[in-house]
Order: structure tokens, then sequence, then C-alpha cells
């Protein structure tokens, strides 16, 4: 099960794939920003604040802190082997084929449990948009998940269900359509901070954390989500003018532009709003996002009575209603419901297309890379994607989809900076059009970040990676171990089929939050 497979027989898919190179620093790194700017921002900044309060300034920097180092590390990585399956493909070539099917299997997380977590976030977006604009009130059975009090997130459902649709047919994203969005999504954020940051009040500001440095790291935990996208960058290496300058340029642009916005919309709420964290009714005991608890507290808020920031499902939005911009909140939560969908679509397609490469190299039954005549897409693998990410979505909160999805993304990040060492150390001399700097420092800082955050995510998300990875490793040694072609002996080049759907690169779009 340590067998790996050859690192050169990976490099001949890129080799052979001769993708003509037209994307300068400007298109990557507004790819790598359409990559970054989703549901994270655009809700879990409640989930944030009832963490850390005023506090999660600081957990926007830890979070983008590690996802530089981590960038730096997948961008050596992504220049060296730029084909698909990511960190997976990478595991396989360097750490052999046990480590290579965690990684994918904890990816399933990143993708799958990413898309409904995405798909929950649009859902409160669009019932405040009906409620605050139109008066349409959608019942609160049909709104909200067991968690929340309600039957099942039915919005969330059908936003999952029609996506899933559009990839079974082989929709993708256009460069232009992508470069539209991301223009509505800067425009929305950039118009936040304009109107909050001049309302600003000092006292909003205090207790700065009022749950101390555990609430800090534990929302950093969490706002991790946030920036995880910006290996829309790293997959389009091969297509880039100039990979050794523009990748790395790129990762870390798009990362500190992203981060900047992050920071200044945060204390835009933060200033303008308030975002102290809610306690149950003896003051002292605190409730935990997405709990039953909170919404019970945030329901027997009486109507008409501000409601604080942590209890909204479209904080944004919410805060500009509050402070005296209903119309400009109502705009910004329609550039939520309009851009937020693309987001889930890429993400869905990512994991299609890590379960279609896993089952070419005989991981997984056949039957998952089995093409649809007609429309060219792996669409039993995309049914049966979309059919999990319609049942989380419809019964979990959004922030404990995050912290579950941060989970296996942590995870697959810390395999990034493991295989980059053992790489450098293994084969010193093979070409690398990107080296990342310091990788002796870099890639442990990255390694401790992943493992520091994974262990400040809620009790339930560390619990559910390692029962996760137990029922991947039942269906590994059931199948996959007898089944690989590696240990079949058989080392084919699966990504040159001509049967196979497009790569990430070539569908231009936002493949994570």
């Amino acid at each position: 099960m340590w067998r790996v497979k050859p690192l050169d027989a990976i490099l001949a898919t890129a080799q052979k794939k001769s993708l003509h190179r037209s994307l300068g620093l400007f298109q990557l790194t507004l790819l790598g920003i359409g990559g970054i700017i989703g549901t994270g921002i655009f809700v879990l900044t409640a989930e944030a604040a009832q963490k850390a309060g005023p506090g999660m300034l600081i957990s926007f920097i830890i979070a983008g802190f590690v996802c530089a180092v981590a960038a730096l590390c997948y961008s050596e990585l992504a220049a060296m082997v730029p084909v698909s399956g990511s960190a997976y493909t990478y595991s396989y070539a360097v750490m052999g084929e046990f480590i290579a099917w965690l990684v994918g299997w904890a990816l399933i997380l990143e993708y799958a449990v990413a898309a409904s977590a995405v798909a929950v976030g649009w859902s409160g977006y669009l019932v405040g948009l009906l409620e605050n604009s139109v008066g349409v009130v959608i019942p609160a059975a049909l709104a909200n998940g067991p968690y929340a009090g309600g039957v099942i997130n039915l919005p969330a459902v059908i936003i999952a269900a029609a996506v899933t649709g559009l990839l079974v047919v082989g929709t993708t994203e256009s460069a232009t359509v992508n470069a539209v969005l991301v223009a509505i999504k800067v425009t929305a954020l950039t118009l936040f901070i304009i109107l909050a940051l001049p309302l600003m009040k000092e006292e909003n500001f205090a207790p700065f954390a009022p749950l101390g440095t555990p609430g800090i790291i534990g929302a950093a935990a969490s706002i991790f989500f946030a920036y995880v996208g910006f290996d829309a960058v790293s997959t389009a290496a091969e297509e880039t003018k100039n990979p050794q300058r523009n990748v790395p340029l790129a990762l870390i642009g798009s990362l500190v532009i992203c981060t900047i916005f992050y920071i200044l919309v945060a204390s835009g709420a933060i200033g303008a709003y308030g975002a102290q964290p809610l306690f149950a009714a003896d003051g002292v005991t605190h409730l935990a996002p997405g709990s039953r608890a909170l919404a019970d507290q945030c329901a027997s808020i009486a109507a008409g009575a501000q409601q604080p920031l942590v209890c909204s499902k479209e904080a944004l939005a919410h805060v500009l209603r509050e402070i005296g911009y209903p119309s400009i909140g109502n705009l910004l939560g329609l550039a939520a419901f309009l851009a937020l969908p693309s987001v889930i679509l890429m993400m869905v397609y990512g994991q299609t297309r890590l379960f279609f490469v896993m089952s070419r190299d005989g991981l997984l039954p056949a039957v998952l890379s089995k093409v649809h005549p007609k429309f060219k897409t792996p669409h039993v693998v995309t049914m049966v994607t979309g059919v999990g990410v319609m049942v989380a979505a419809a019964f979990f909160p959004v922030g404990s989809l995050a912290d579950i999805s941060n989970s296996g993304t942590l995870f697959a990040f810390l395999a990034v900076s493991i295989t980059v060492v053992l790489l450098r150390i293994r084969e010193p001399n093979r070409h690398r059009p990107f080296r990342a700097p310091l990788v002796w420092i870099v890639a442990p800082v990255a390694g401790i970040g992943c493992i520091v955050l994974f262990m400040f995510l809620p009790p339930a998300a560390k619990l559910v990676f390692p029962v996760w990875s137990g029922i991947g490793l039942l269906v590994y040694f059931a199948y996959g171990f007898r089944n690989s072609h590696v240990g079949r002996g058989v080392v084919d080049v699966p990504e040159l089929d001509a049967d196979a759907p497009p790569t990430e690169a070539q569908a231009i779009g936002a493949p994570k939050d």
C-alpha cells in the first residue's frame, strides 16, 4: 500500500497536453480572487463573531498567513505536476498509494461538504432577499434544518440540485462570466466598506477578545474556509505565461488582496454595528455557533429589537440594513445570490474530477468514471456527488459544514507541505519551474499551522475527520487495495483519454470558496 505512481508517468500527462500558455499575471490574480471570495466572507462573519467577537480581525490574519505559506508549497508542486488530482496526485507520486487515498478521501470533505456549506449560505441570502425586497417569507420549517428548529433547508437543496443538473449536461463557466462574477463580488464588498467604515464606533470593539486567545484561534480555524480557493491559480500553472514568476505572484497577490478586503469588511461590520457573541441566560456559558441553543436565544429576542450580528444568516446585508442602508443591503444580498451558485458549481465540478481520476486509477469502482454518451460528462459520479451535497445542505448549518470541510482541507494542505519537502530530499535535481522560497522554514510552518488550526476546530468537526477516514480505509481495503492499477502493474495516463472531461484549469472558474 506504499506503492507510488511514478512521477515521470504523471509528468508525461502534462507534457503531452501541450496547453497554450495564455494567462498573464492580472488574469491569474483575478482567477484567484474569484476562487477565494465566497461564502466565507458573506456568511461566516457571523460565525466568527460568535467565536471571537471583535477579535475575529486577528483570526482573518492568522488564517490568511497559514494559507499563504501553504500556497507557496502548493505552487511548487503545481508548477512541477500541472495535472488533475491536486494534492491526491502529488501524494501518490511521493508518499504512496495509502497516503494518497487518505488525501483523496479527505478532499471529499473539502469539495463536496464545502459545496453544501455554500448552498446553505446562498439559501440564507435568498431568504433574506425575498423577505426584505418583495415581502415573500419562506416558512421557517422549509428554510432551516433541524439545528434551527426547522425541517429542511429547501432552497439549499434546490440550488444544489440545479447545479448538479447543469454539470450533468456539461455547463461550465466561461472566463467572461467568471470575470463578471468577480466584479460583482468585489463591488459589493467595496460598497460595504465605503458605507460601513465611516460609521465605526470605538466602543463596538470592546471587549476585543471576550473569549480570549482560544476564541480567536478557533475563529481562525473556521475563517480558514474563507481563503480556500487559491488553488484555482495553481491548477492553471500549465496555461500561464512565465509560471515561475506569475504563479507565486498571483497566489500571494490574490491572498493579500482578499485578506485586506476581509479585514476592512470585518472592521466595518464590527465598528458600525457590533459583533459581540451571545451567551446563555447565566451570562457565562458560551453558545456554540450553529447550535440549537444559539438559535433559540436569537429567536427569543423580541420582534423589532435589533438582531445581533451573530444571529444573521446574511451578515453583511443585515449590517447595511441596520445602519440605514436597506436598499443597498438588498443589493448586496442580490450580489451574493447571483455569485455564490458559481462557487457551488465549481466545487461540485472539482469533486467529480477528483472521483474521476481516482476511479481511473482503479481505487474506486469503474462505474464512477463512466462518461455520458451524449454530454461527455462523468454523469454517474456527478449525480452521486450531487445527492450527497443536497443531503448535507438540507439538514446541517453552514458553520458546521465549513468546519468539517476545513478538517479535510487542512489534512490535504499538511500532506502538500510534507510532500514538497520529501521531493526536495529525494529528487533535488528535478526541474522545478517554481521553487518555494525558504522551503525548509515555509513547509514546516505550513504544516504546523494546519495542525494548530485543526486542533482548534470544534470537537464535532475533529471527530468527523477520523470517523470519515476510518470509513475511507474500509472502502480502500475492501476495493481499492486489490483493484489499484498501479498495484496490478497498469501504469497508464488516464487524463489523456479522449472521453475525459476537461481539466479544472480549462474550466476557468472558482473550484472552492
